[in-house]
């Protein structure tokens, strides 16, 4: 049997917080890190530091100050020709894995946009961007499984938490970006539509609490855990046994890392595939 690890992380800056990814990479010897909100350009990715541990393989969507979405592999990647973004912002790398030994599939890095702060798409360009951009996705993951292309795995940060526990409180938060009906019910139907399984709630029941995301103005998020669970990581139907097979210990959320000094204010996640 073949084991992937896949960890999917936004940043909040990677050159800032590089330390903090390299040593995340030694503690939790991922294979493969999916990275979003790298904000730099692609020639100030810290490439020399990823490599030194062991992450020959790196493919990098970057933008100056904004954005950006960064995969980094100790296995062989090939950068796969994608387009999400309807405005052109780098916020999605797109490769196909390439492991010894064992099927190839492919790895989508996204980064969401946010929406902004008011869930209407005639005032909110923001919002209506959002929207656009799920439209998207939607779009391309209908072509792929046309041409029969069906080992998908999608990670990143998609700014929705779409279920009750997902996020601190349902009701007080209906209204807010990212816990609304209107982006649950689209992400939801982007799902079905594919049949995606989104493995963390494949593996933890729903009624259980599940966050990777608390507001920096949270000064112990032990204490008040006002989280959302905007982080995912989603597999085709053809990946199914690879992902659940482990069980609930095959994924897991770094809660650890948002105590780390000046942690981004996501905690990674990771998942081990078994193939």
């Amino acid at each position: 049997m073949t084991q992937i690890k896949i960890a999917t992380w936004n940043i909040n800056s990677v050159r800032l917080r590089i330390a903090q990814v390299i040593r995340f990479g030694a503690e939790q010897s991922p294979d493969i890190i999916c990275l979003q909100e790298i904000k730099c350009l692609g020639e100030q990715f810290p490439y020399d530091d990823f490599r030194a541990a062991g992450y020959e393989h790196i493919e990098v969507s970057g933008q100056k100050g904004y954005h950006g979405c960064a995969t980094v592999s100790k296995i062989p990647i090939e950068r796969l020709p994608t387009s999400f973004c309807p405005v052109g912002e780098a916020r999605h790398v797109s490769v196909r894995v390439v492991p010894n030994g064992s099927d190839d599939f492919e790895l989508h890095n996204f980064y969401i946009p946010a929406g902004g702060d008011e869930a209407n798409i005639e005032t909110n360009p923001k919002f209506k961007h959002k929207l656009e951009f799920l439209e998207a996705m939607r779009c391309y993951f209908t072509e792929r499984f046309k041409v029969g292309d069906s080992q998908q795995v999608l990670v990143g940060d998609f700014n929705i938490a779409p279920h009750e526990n997902d996020v601190w409180s349902h009701k007080q938060l209906l209204k807010v970006i990212s816990h609304t009906p209107l982006e649950v019910g689209i992400l939801k139907d982007l799902q079905n539509a594919h049949d995606f399984i989104d493995v963390a709630r494949a593996l933890i029941p729903e009624d259980e609490k599940l966050f990777s995301w608390w507001s920096y103005r949270s000064r112990d998020i032990n204490k008040s855990d006002r989280g959302r669970r905007l982080d995912h990581i989603w597999v085709s139907q053809a990946l199914k046994t690879q992902a659940l097979d482990g069980g609930r210990a095959a994924l897991e959320v770094h809660r650890d890392c948002r105590f780390w000094e000046r942690p981004s204010d996501h905690a990674p996640i990771t998942l081990v595939l078994n193939f």
